[in-house]
């Protein structure tokens, strides 16, 4: 039986923003609290992670991650409100492109 994929991806003046990786990093952060955790369970370097971060952040121009600095009770990240709706939104949507998709598998 033949399957149908589809890699998509968000752009912004020709430029990738973002799209399935970079909603899973986001989801990741939001569970682990932390840039620096979310990339670990991704096997991706901090350096990567932050600057695929930092592509979505110039790209959308709105800051998707609230920063805690390090110190005795340990840094962090949050999503903020905006980088919370932009992952519920991509999901909404890459939920209902799946689904035509596998309406789309039936007529092969």
């Amino acid at each position: 039986m033949l399957k149908a994929r589809c890699r998509v991806w968000l752009e912004r003046n020709g430029r990738p923003v973002f799209g399935d990786g970079r909603a899973e990093l986001l989801a990741r952060i939001d569970r682990a609290g932390s840039l620096r955790k979310a990339a670990a369970e991704m096997k991706m370097s901090y350096r990567h992670a932050w600057a695929h971060l930092a592509r979505m952040e110039e790209g959308l121009g709105k800051k998707l991650l609230a920063r805690r600095a390090g110190g005795p009770g340990g840094g962090g990240s949050t999503l903020t409100s905006t980088g919370r709706g932009l992952l519920e939104k991509y999901r909404r949507f890459r939920t209902k492109l799946d689904a035509y998709l596998v309406r789309l598998e039936k007529t092969l």
